[in-house]
């Protein structure tokens, strides 16, 4: 996925109230960008992180700026959790992940579950249907393994059982983990951060839910999807 516009680049200085992040331009402004993540953002919240913000023309917004990549460990990280939508949305209309192509039609925030949505349901009259569940990873704390959440998170624990409720109906369902990094080559639940999910993760694959990672390429002017990372359960 390409970004509309060339992004700008920053320096991180703090981030506060989850939403807001100041940041110093390279001409020297000081300005507060929105932050698009409503985790922890271990590793990738510290002072003097090179960054890199998204700019809307959007006279409604308070804020022009969004943060979008930040550099750390040496690569870039992708820390807006609206974007993996965005990026399997492009994926599953390229054919980019196999077990996720050839179905007749794809729609998106559909209900089920306990007034929940998903995020996308996959179609087809001889395939049946799949209910598709996206989640954003950026967090890398042991070289090599991305691990989510990176805080607790009840909401995507509710959307395992959902999915798993979805198998025992018959249908086929999948929790897609979009690792927004480079430098990754497995993927875990984080157990000592949030041990009911990584349980419920466990779980929901025992029912039948089938767990997927893929790692992006990131740089400045895309993001993009681009290969399959192991689980390590």
């Amino acid at each position: 996925m390409d970004f509309p516009a060339p992004l700008v680049p920053a320096t991180f200085v703090r981030r506060y109230k989850r939403f807001f992040a100041d940041v110093v331009l390279a001409d020297g402004t000081e300005l507060t960008a929105h932050c698009p993540n409503p985790g922890a953002m271990l590793g990738l919240n510290a002072p003097g992180l090179p960054a890199w913000l998204s700019v809307s023309d959007n006279p409604k917004r308070k804020l022009s700026h969004t943060l979008e990549l930040v550099e750390a460990d040496g690569g870039l990280v992708g820390i807006n959790t609206l974007l993996p939508n965005r990026l399997v949305a492009e994926a599953l209309e390229a054919g980019t992940i196999p077990e996720l192509a050839g179905y007749a039609s794809v729609r998106r925030e559909v209900k089920y579950g306990k007034a929940s949505r998903v995020d996308f349901l996959l179609e087809d009259p001889a395939r049946g249907r799949c209910w598709l569940e996206v989640k954003n990873v950026h967090l890398m704390r042991t070289p090599g393994l991305a691990e989510f959440p990176d805080c607790v998170a009840a909401r995507s624990t509710r959307h395992l059982e959902e999915l798993a409720d979805q198998v025992a109906a018959g249908d086929r369902a999948v929790a897609l983990f979009v690792v927004q990094r480079t430098d990754c080559e497995a993927f875990s639940a984080c157990a000592d951060l949030d041990p009911a999910f990584a349980r419920g993760l466990e779980a929901a694959a025992a029912a039948g839910v089938e767990v997927m990672a893929w790692a992006c390429e990131v740089h400045p002017g895309e993001v993009t999807i681009r290969r399959a990372l192991p689980w390590r359960s």
